[in-house]
């Protein structure tokens, strides 16, 4: 599919990063700081795009590939492309009711979603407008009702995987919330400013603020009845993450969940080994996007030891820095089953909605079945290291 528009969008996007600038515009800067930013200086945010930058491909000639398919399957789903949309939190301020729109467009081109505990738009507003069923990403909260609740309300819409968020005992700094007024109380100043940043964007203002509804809370609306304002509910929702969760909290996991169960967050092979032997379906190679601790490896860098360290005992999927369809070819030539895309598709709602989610979704496609086709591999179980020349390692 080629993108169409009829919004004036000063160019036609090609690549995820002309819709990074393109939401750079759209958004706020609070906004856009927000979804693009990482933990302190940004490190590991920048490892994990530069390092599967480093990675160089081993261009094949004179192979047949007239027929080649990116067909994948994974926790027995066949995707027509190895990609899942990623949990976002707080996707709706982006967008009008973005989560809605990123779930639509993922059906629509035979991949799956995953819905955010902090999400906007609530698990059953995504599944009354879709007709497949998606992933629902948990936190776990220190008042174990709220997440009980949650993965009932999950199971009651048909969601059959959950993606257990780890890496998040405690949240890291994020050094541009705190400058924008995310984490702190606002001087009259900064309060003076943001509005003006508001009032510079009035089509953000008009179609999200205004129409969108994003002070909702979907999932979690019922616990946090008097957030008036996404600074308010993320303080809450900051408050509420447990540091004394352990593995023996998977038992209680398991005993409400009757579904596949993933861990997110997962950087270490000891800790892809104690997952694997606590029964666990599967693991997200994942270090929150780089947006907790800073320092770590980037995912790509991880991955290796992680699938290792698993040996094919449960699915590995990963996520952090895949901006391209030759990123999805690394990652599964090092490992990775799939992949998760958080802030590609969170750009694209933001510049142009469902048909933008969809549109990155076609470019990923398309860019991974030349790589693909280049590198002589005709399907997704050809890709391995033999497809890579050089890549980083830890």
């Amino acid at each position: 599919m080629r993108y169409t528009s009829d919004k004036p969008l000063g160019l036609l996007p090609a690549s995820v990063r002309d819709y990074r600038e393109l939401a750079r515009k759209r958004l706020p800067r609070q906004l856009f700081d927000y979804v693009d930013g990482g933990a302190y200086e940004e490190s590991t945010l920048k490892a994990n795009v530069e390092d599967l930058g480093a990675i160089q491909l081993r261009q094949r000639v004179l192979c047949d590939v007239s027929t080649c398919s990116t067909e994948q399957t994974v926790l027995g789903t066949t995707l027509a492309l190895p990609v899942i949309l990623a949990p976002v939190g707080l996707a709706g301020m982006f967008a009008k009711r973005a989560e809605v729109q990123a779930a639509k467009a993922a059906q629509s081109r035979g991949i799956t979603f995953c819905e955010s505990t902090v999400s906007i738009a609530g698990i059953e507003e995504v599944a009354a407008a879709t007709s497949q069923p998606f992933w629902f990403q948990l936190y776990v909260m220190r008042d174990r009702s709220y997440a009980e609740d949650l993965m009932a309300r999950a199971q009651a819409v048909g969601t059959t995987t959950l993606v257990l968020t780890v890496d998040l005992p405690v949240v890291g700094a994020r050094y541009r919330d705190t400058r924008n007024g995310m984490t702190t109380e606002l001087s009259v100043l900064h309060k003076l400013r943001r509005g003006a940043d508001l009032v510079s964007h009035p089509t953000w203002l008009r179609e999200v603020a205004i129409g969108g509804k994003p002070h909702t809370f979907g999932n979690l609306e019922k616990a946090v009845p008097d957030a008036n304002s996404p600074e308010e509910f993320k303080a809450w929702v900051d408050a509420q993450f447990d540091p004394s969760v352990t593995w023996q909290d998977l038992a209680w996991v398991r005993e409400h969940w009757n579904g596949k169960i993933l861990l997110k967050g997962i950087l270490d092979a000891e800790d892809a080994r104690q997952a694997v032997d606590h029964g666990v379906d599967g693991i997200v190679v994942s270090n929150h996007g780089g947006r907790q601790l800073d320092d770590t490896p980037s995912t790509i860098v991880a991955l290796p030891a992680v699938a290792d360290a698993v040996g094919g005992r449960a699915a590995v999927l990963m996520d952090g820095g895949i901006r391209s369809g030759l990123d999805v070819v690394k990652a599964l030539a090092l490992g990775a089953e799939a992949v998760l895309i958080g802030r590609a598709w969170a750009y694209a709602v933001a510049a142009a909605g469902q048909a933008g989610v969809e549109h990155v979704i076609d470019v990923l496609h398309e860019e991974m079945k030349v790589a693909m086709a280049l590198t002589g591999a005709c399907s997704v179980g050809e890709l391995n290291p033999e497809v890579l020349r050089e890549y980083p390692r830890l």
